[in-house]
């Protein structure tokens, strides 16, 4: 492969290539260096003057993943190198890495792991229609059919898929599409937290770095919404050096790619994975060295921003009051004809989705807190507190118990707007709204403890279940409040994203009707508003010092009046829905700072080990009473995904399984109803345990048989449970030792003897129907249900020539047990899990009938025998 890719490189002119991406760093190096000028002059301005927007009024705690796991568990995935499907285990740290062991062992003996995944950039797919329809576009001049088949062919019909433009893709599967949808929540998880990869709280680089971008692009024609603006710095410079240098490589390279179609889609995403590895692997030295630069200059610019701050603003609103004068009118009159008509449409699509799933995450939480209470009223330990606690603090980062919240978000859509506003597509809102929806919930949590905490050490611990209701009814209205301010700024800011990139490609100096027709815009002239003549903006420059050249740039300027034209406007929108209450949305009237003034205080204090407080000496790793190993490098963690795999079980269906006994903060609404038709299911479709009943009896099989006894003595036979030993043949041949009977004694109705079956040829038919080919399975099921009815009747009748007292003696010799053994291997405890010898058995109360020989009712007492194999 790699010699593959060498060839196809060599080819295709390297230094080309290289002169590419040096050309793209160049421009963008000189397009930072004044950036960071500007930005280090917004901060220390603001750092003077004060200012700021409303105080939150929830808790917000700096690291709260620390020491914690994201999620561990085993899937497949497909090889390049040998085109195979293998079993990998998963770690998924707190950095939202992706982690791929040869096995459990390996991870927890810190070995290396073997494959690394940065998600940024990446998108989740669930089938292989999705996947097909992205990689058929992605070599040019070729249009696939819609029914054409990727390369590869998956194992199993519930794949997963990592899919990116530029680097290589990912596939992985699973067998159940439970476990499809709990790792599709992750994988989306990791996306969008390695997405957001631009540090808020860097104040000046990255500002200068976003800014930098932005101006770039437009630049090079390219205004609005960027997809592709995800992950750190060097992958965003990444991502911007392939956007121009990919056409190039499809241009040389696409027309010598040889082969099918799929072949040639393969080696396309190979080489193109070679190259963006070799592009990032430049930018990150280029970026980091640039920083370095910048940061060198950083202290004498600072100095002097302090000392000349008042004559540098002096300058700036001299130059910005010419550069308002020239600009102000056209942009009115563009304001008023193409943008005012369509501000409360794009609002109420944004309003709509974003409220709902903030509604979702204060739902989600006011359902744990009443389960909490619950629990804390039916008298459960502290033990069992501090394990809710624990759940609790994590709810946030659980991306399976957040998915609903997410999936409300997911349903924001500007069709009709973004072909008008050059909208590449929803998904950079998407991102950002789900990010503050985490944000929310853990600051909701956060503050819940804190209070609780509070509560307990001044009230004590006597009544826990209403010291959790103050709390919680204290909270919900900070989140109210919180939220509504949170989703106020998402709203204003995502309006001037839209809109204002629209309103500078109309008013650029730069702008021309060929390059707004190229991104399907009206022109200029369709508008009747003439761009500024390109000589205009420039001579700006002349009123600038040269010393304050650095901090004051005119085409910052020009664009802070551009957005001061539309911002009222946009804050009129958002005031007024604000106004009639719409979403929930408080007004800005409603101001909460005083009231509760010492609340901040709290957050100074350390977060609380809510396990050891309550849950005395708990061991480090576990989570919900399960031994979770999360940690890299073989350190214990606590895993917000409580996942388990037992050493010693196979588990030939589920990759990953629920920690047992964790049930009071479920992953799903319906894992709570008993019943539930998941976990009924097809009778054929295999499951795995998920309770400790039912792992114990894999690991030691119980097999049920039932005898008749006479009417004439049933007090003879009782419930009872004997040691016993001895050897039984099961049905393919093994010897299996018994360990103990236990005899259950039960009513069921009698059935006549003219329906009765010869057991032996009612065996014969069951082992016969087992062997039918697959597409044939649900007759097999069907045939398998009617002979087990037929042999627990014929079983049932043959009362006068087999009733026999059951006892551990009768049990040691195999003539008769073999029969009852071949006719039913079901068990009562088995939690789901069905095999093979199992599959479709029913096991529904049987109801009174006449089966007697003149049609009476005719009652027996048969006994169900529990045969517990070692």
């Amino acid at each position: 492969t790699n010699s593959f890719i060498r060839a196809h490189l060599c080819k295709s002119q390297p230094k080309v290539l290289l002169m590419t991406e040096l050309d793209v760093m160049k421009e963008f190096s000189d397009v930072f260096e004044q950036q960071y000028s500007v930005a280090l002059f917004n901060s220390v301005r603001f750092e003077i003057e004060g200012g700021g927007g409303t105080q939150s009024q929830l808790l917000h705690r700096k690291d709260p993943l620390a020491g914690r796991s994201i999620f561990s568990g085993s899937l497949f995935q497909y090889l390049e190198e040998n085109r195979k499907w293998r079993s990998r285990f998963v770690s998924v740290p707190n950095s939202y890495t992706i982690s791929l062991y040869e096995s459990k062992t390996a991870h927890d003996r810190g070995l290396h792991p073997k494959v690394t995944i940065n998600c940024a950039g990446y998108k989740a797919l669930t089938s292989m229609e999705e996947y097909t329809e992205l990689i058929n576009t992605s070599l040019p001049g070729i249009k696939a059919k819609a029914s054409s088949t990727p390369f590869i062919k998956c194992a199993s019909q519930f794949p997963l898929i990592l899919w990116h433009p530029y680097a290589r893709h990912h596939y992985f599967c699973v067998m159940t599409e439970k476990e499809q949808n709990k790792w599709h929540a992750v994988l989306q998880d990791c996306v969008r937290h390695r997405n957001n990869g631009l540090p808020e709280d860097c104040t000046v680089q990255t500002p200068a770095f976003t800014d930098a971008v932005r101006l770039y692009r437009q630049t090079k024609g390219h205004y609005g919404t960027w997809d592709m603006m995800c992950g750190a710095p060097p992958q965003i410079l990444a991502n911007l050096v392939m956007e121009t240098l990919q056409p190039e490589l499809r241009s040389v390279i696409g027309p010598r790619l040889k082969g099918k179609l799929q072949q040639r889609q393969r080696d396309w995403m190979l080489i193109s994975d070679a190259v963006y590895r070799q592009v990032l692997s430049q930018t990150t030295g280029q970026y980091d060295a640039l920083v370095e630069g910048c940061e060198a200059q950083r202290a004498p610019l600072d100095a002097r921003l302090r000392t000349d701050m008042d004559q540098i603003i002096t300058s700036k609103e001299h130059v910005s009051s010419k550069i308002r004068a020239l600009v102000l009118p056209k942009a009115e009159q563009l304001l008023q004809t193409s943008v005012q008509p369509y501000i409360s449409s794009i609002l109420e699509a944004l309003m709509e989705p974003t409220s709902r799933g903030f509604s979702e995450v204060r739902d989600i939480f006011f359902k744990e807190m009443v389960d909490i209470s619950k629990n804390s009223l039916n008298g459960a330990g502290k033990d069992k507190l501090g394990d809710h606690m624990e759940r609790l603090s994590m709810l946030a980062f659980h991306p399976v118990k957040m998915q609903s919240c997410y999936e409300k978000v997911e349903q924001l859509n500007l069709e009709g707007l973004q072909q008008r506003f050059d909208v590449a597509s929803p998904s950079v809102f998407i991102s950002r709204a789900q990010i503050l929806m985490r944000e929310q919930m853990d600051n909701a949590v956060y503050t819940f403890m804190q209070l609780l905490q509070q509560s307990l050490e001044t009230q004590g611990e006597d009544d826990m279940c209403k010291t959790m209701q103050r709390c919680q009814d204290r909270v919900l209205k900070k989140y109210d409040y919180d939220s509504s301010t949170v989703r106020k700024k998402f709203f204003r800011e995502s309006l001037l994203q839209i809109i204002i990139p629209y309103m500078l490609q109309q008013l650029s100096p730069s702008c021309s009707p060929v390059s707004s027709t190229q991104h399907s815009l009206k022109s200029p002239s369709q508008l009747k508003i003439p761009p500024l003549p390109p000589q205009e903006l420039p001579r700006f420059e002349e009123l600038i010092f040269e010393d304050f050249s650095r901090f004051l740039l005119v085409e910052n300027m020009f664009e802070e009046v551009v957005l001061q034209s539309v911002s009222k406007d946009i804050m009129m929108a958002v005031k007024d829905a604000a106004l009639q209450r719409r979403h929930n949305l408080y007004r800005d009237s409603m101001i909460l700072t005083n009231s509760d003034p010492n609340l901040h205080l709290l957050g100074e204090n350390p977060q609380v080990d809510w396990a050891t407080r309550f849950g005395g000496d708990e061991p480090e790793g576990s989570v919900g009473g399960g031994r979770v190993e999360g940690g890299g490098s073989g350190s214990r963690r606590r895993q917000v995904v409580s996942m388990i795999q037992l050493d010693g079980v196979p588990l030939p269906f589920e990759s990953c399984l629920e920690v047992p006994g964790v049930e009071l903060i479920p992953e799903e609404d319906a894992e709570m109803l008993e019943g539930n038709e998941e976990d009924r299911g097809p009778p054929g479709e295999p499951k795995s345990p998920d309770s400790v009943h039912g792992i114990r009896d894999l690991i030691n099989p119980v097999v049920e048989m039932v005898l008749p006894v006479s009417q004439e003595s049933p007090s003879d036979v009782s419930t009872r449970t004997e040691p016993t030993t001895g050897t039984v043949t099961m049905q393919d041949g093994l010897q299996e030792h018994v360990t103990h009977v236990t005899t259950v004694v039960e009513d069921f109705p009698r059935k006549s003897l003219r329906d009765k079956t010869s057991p032996q040829a009612i065996l014969q038919q069951l082992v016969g129907s087992r062997k039918q080919e697959a597409d044939k399975e649900h007759q097999e099921e069907a045939a398998i249900k009617n002979a087990i009815e037929e042999i627990e009747i014929a079983v049932q009748e043959d009362e006068r020539e087999r009733i026999t007292e059951v006892s551990a003696a009768d049990l040691d010799g195999e003539s008769s047990l073999r029969p009852p053994l071949a006719s039913d291997f079901s068990s009562r405890n088995d939690s789901g899990f069905q095999s093979q010898t199992n599959e479709g058995l029913d096991e529904d109360e049987p109801q009174p009938i006449p089966n007697g020989l003149n049609g009476e009712d005719k009652v027996i007492d048969p006994v169900e025998v529990e045969v517990v194999l070692a």
